[in-house]
């Protein structure tokens, strides 16, 4: 079948879009009811647009940029859901609206923005997926952020995607273009002294964005900085045997993993068929062999949503519209809480998603696995480490958020 076909099929799946250009702020009127605000940090290396109403295209940018935004969210909705307008300018009493835009200019910006907003020492950066404009970022983050009731930092890195199912190959070249960004970026974090920890959440191909920024740094120094405490990968879109190599040349000690796999997500599923057939990390069923006895080692968990029941028909979105698992990211995983089948008692309402139930959720399990297949292999020599490392100093990528 034609990769073609599997795009087009995906787009009938995936439903109507939205309005496109929310991103001129709007403004609150005393006859506005009283809604929730997030604030956030967006990082970005996609090219402006020109245009205020987008910000930034999804073409590439050799320049980063930050900026300080400010998203309201009406009260009436059901959690895991983004109200988007269904006309323009949003209406804040229904809608999400943008309330507030402010580019910085110098990093120095960006730090005194950071420690102002500063949320306990603690900030969570979020990499979105494939197929996503800067807006469905910006919205995605303030839904997540709303609905889990973390108490971080949110800090949004949205790299340089078309926004179309039939740009799949050019998503995935900026996602490696974008790595030396986003490590740049996590290490302009883990250098404040303010900051005690750091949480990565990456979705879908941005889990290969964020594992080739976190590989990189594991070789430029030997491991990853032990701020970034924690790294959420929800259905991420990796081959998993190159999971396997990016987890262990990231080097020791790591950060503690958690994956979220589903096994009827379609998005993945057509990935599988693009690439080659090739079975994707977020697809495993992480109750069979090999998965969890050969990779119990790592200490990764895996909470598998094969049937959590969504409003996403691609079944590729669950980690953020389902109430009860926003949650569990906001209220356990970033604080550290370590799950397993006999720590799982959150709640009769998360228990019965997560840890199951013997009359009627039965199969959907907080399991922990390790790194994937060849995982537990040798890592690589001290010397070849030093090399790459050597080679990766001259690349004028790294030093973008520096200026």
């Amino acid at each position: 079948m034609p990769k073609k076909i599997v795009l087009a099929a995906l787009f009938v799946l995936s439903g109507c879009g939205h309005p496109s250009g929310v991103m001129t702020p709007v403004a609150l009127t005393a006859t506005t009811p009283k809604t929730s605000q997030v604030e956030m940090l967006v990082a970005t290396n996609r090219q402006p647009s020109g245009n205020p109403a987008t910000l930034f295209n999804g073409e590439r940018s050799p320049k980063p940029f930050l900026t300080d935004i400010e998203v309201s969210i009406p009260p009436k909705r059901e959690a895991g859901t983004v109200q988007w307008p269904r006309r323009l300018p949003p209406n804040p009493a229904t809608d999400f609206a943008v309330t507030r835009v402010k580019q910085l200019d110098t990093r120095a910006e960006g730090r005194a923005w950071f420690r102002q907003h500063l949320e306990g020492g603690h900030a969570l950066v979020f990499i979105h997926g494939f197929n996503n404009k800067y807006e469905d970022s910006v919205f995605r983050l303030a839904q997540i952020v709303h609905d889990s009731g973390m108490h971080a930092t949110p800090v949004l890195f949205t790299w340089p995607s078309r926004a179309s199912l039939f740009a799949y190959e050019y998503d995935k070249e900026s996602t490696n273009y974008s790595r030396s960004a986003l490590e740049q970026a996590l290490r302009v974090l883990s250098e404040d002294k303010d900051v005690k920890d750091i949480t990565i959440l990456a979705h879908s191909m941005g889990t290969w964005l964020a594992m080739e920024a976190l590989r990189q740094m594991g070789i430029r120094d030997g491991h990853v900085n032990s701020k970034i405490r924690d790294v959420i990968l929800a259905s991420p879109d990796i081959d998993i045997q190159v999971f396997a190599k990016q987890y262990v040349e990231m080097g020791t000690p790591r950060p503690k993993f958690t994956i979220f796999v589903s096994q009827d997500d379609k998005a993945l599923a057509a990935s599988s068929f693009i690439t080659g057939r090739v079975a994707r990390l977020g697809g495993i069923n992480p109750a069979e062999e090999p998965y969890r006895t050969k990779l119990e080692e790592a200490g990764i968990t895996a909470i598998d949503l094969t049937k959590v029941r969504t409003g996403d028909r691609l079944n590729h979105g669950k980690f953020a519209e389902s109430p009860e698992i926003v949650q569990l990211i906001g209220q356990r995983l970033m604080v550290g809480q370590k799950l397993t089948d006999s720590n799982i008692s959150l709640g009769e309402g998360v228990a019965a998603v997560i840890g199951g139930t013997a009359r009627t959720v039965g199969a959907v399990t907080a399991t922990t696995i390790a790194a994937p297949l060849n995982a537990v292999e040798h890592p690589i020599t001290q010397k070849k480490a030093t090399d790459v490392g050597d080679s990766l100093q001259n690349d004028p990528q790294s030093k973008l958020l520096t200026q």
